[in-house]
């Protein structure tokens, strides 16, 4: 848009001095051309008159006037008498084979004067008046005719002068209009850029963005509207998250109070079907708990960002890591961490995120690991950021499946698909979304998932390094 207002404004500009420069060069350079003709006829009619003056004294001051105009002048003079013969020392034209025969005939026989300038655009190389020399005893007899032959080299410097000014003027008026443009259009857009800010804040999830109320009227109000609208939305925004946390923390306690009754249950049951019954309400129950306990990470998570620390990155995966291997080795999947793993890495994250993503997306892996298998985990540093890479051998996921894997309650055809609760990837694209990094899925070589989660690196870090 400051774009468009530039060149706006610019073309009005140009368009303002193109109207009132252009005519202008357009009048001096008539005046230059009827000012110069005017000069030469005159010279060569006054020529003219001492040409038609029999007197050898006319003769006389007649060579004078044409030797001086000459030295004084880029023009020639060239004098013949009707019957042909020159005026000596002045050059005598040919009567055939000159470019001019049709003007000296037309003075000398018909008493016409002429002017030529050598082309239909502007001038050629050289003016050519021919002025007939009437006799002053009798009008009608034509004594002879002077023509002047005048160079315009120099009119066309004054004409390059004229344009090139001109020019020059109106290319320096358009860059400080260009200048002026840009100003004015960063001033009027400034209000929409601000907008433009709080809108993209907003759709990053931060709903405490507003917008100041500055600038044009309409502008003002379109600002007040969106601001309106932003605290209503975030009232309704928190309050529904006090409503599924507060939900989620409420049902918990009848939750683990059912599953210890159905605990108690199945201790004193001996029948086998009953007991097949209360395995299943009891499994079902877990699923439950672990639904509430995810939405009651994610109501946190969505409620409050917290502010991000330098975290050890190696230490805080081989934490993790050491508290799954227990369940992992009861199914025989081998955890392995990479060797080139830089311990030196430091990532942005706030406390306690990394740890419940890195719970998540193993817990996810290890449900979907067929015994025997290995899950991977290593590190790939790129510019500004460090990734962490969790590697199955699980069935994977196909496109579509990979699209949907971070919607909430979203379960996929694999073995989470029994009692997983949909939540667990939703909540790591969240917090790992509030730390400023992304989480993304892609195959695995070989087959099964990885799990790519981007982290900002902390400033400290030195140059980027890659291992895996």
């Amino acid at each position: 848009m400051i774009r468009q207002l530039i060149v706006s404004y610019v073309l009005l500009v140009a368009v303002a001095v193109a109207a009132f420069t252009v005519p202008v060069a357009f009048t001096l350079t008539d005046q230059l051309r009827g000012d110069t003709e005017l000069a030469v006829r005159r010279e060569a009619t006054t020529m003219a008159l001492l040409l038609a003056d029999p007197d050898p004294a006319s003769r006389e001051a007649l060579v004078q006037m044409a030797e001086a105009y000459e030295d004084e002048t880029p023009g020639t003079v060239q004098v013949i008498t009707a019957q042909g013969a020159g005026v000596a020392p002045l050059q005598r034209p040919a009567r055939s084979g000159e470019p001019y025969d049709a003007a000296l005939t037309l003075a000398l026989e018909n008493g016409k004067r002429s002017v030529d300038w050598g082309s239909t655009f502007v001038w050629g190389r050289q003016l050519t008046i021919t002025v007939p020399a009437r006799s002053q005893t009798d009008p009608g007899d034509i004594a002879g005719a002077v023509r002047i032959t005048y160079k315009t080299s120099d009119l066309t410097e004054r004409l390059w002068t004229i344009w090139g000014f001109r020019a020059i003027l109106a290319v320096a008026v358009l860059a400080v209009a260009a200048g002026l443009g840009a100003l004015v259009a960063r001033r009027l857009t400034r209000p929409l850029r601000e907008l433009n800010a709080m809108a993209s804040r907003f759709s990053d999830g931060d709903l405490t963005a507003r917008s100041p109320v500055t600038g044009p009227a309409e502008t003002q109000t379109l600002a007040r509207t969106l601001n309106q609208g932003a605290e209503r939305l975030d009232t309704l925004v928190a309050a529904q998250r006090i409503f599924v946390a507060d939900a989620s923390h409420q049902l918990r306690t009848p939750l683990t109070a059912l599953r210890l009754s159905l605990d108690n249950i199945a201790d004193g049951i001996d029948d086998d079907f009953v007991r097949q019954d209360v395995d299943q309400a009891t499994a079902e129950v877990v699923r439950m708990s672990r639904l509430v306990n995810g939405l009651l990470v994610l109501a946190r998570a969505e409620a409050k960002v917290s502010a991000v620390e330098p975290l050890p990155l190696r230490e805080t995966v081989e934490e993790r890591l050491s508290v799954w291997r227990p369940a992992a080795d009861e199914r025989g999947v081998a955890i392995t961490l990479a060797k080139e793993f830089d311990g030196r890495l430091q990532a942005l994250s706030s406390p306690g995120h990394l740890e419940q993503v890195l719970d998540n997306v193993l817990s996810n892996a290890l449900a979907v690991s067929p015994d025997g298998g290995t899950i991977t985990v290593r590190a790939e540093v790129q510019p500004d950021e460090v990734v962490l890479e969790i590697l199955d051998q699980g069935p994977g996921m196909s496109a579509a499946e990979q699209s949907r894997a971070f919607d909430r309650f979203w379960r996929g055809q694999g073995l989470t698909g029994r009692s997983g609760s949909g939540l667990g990837l939703a909540i790591a694209k969240q917090l790992v979304t509030d730390d400023g990094g992304r989480v993304a899925l892609r195959d695995a070589p070989g087959g099964g998932l990885c799990v790519r989660i981007a982290l900002r690196l902390s400033s400290r870090q030195a140059s980027p390094r890659s291992g895996g």
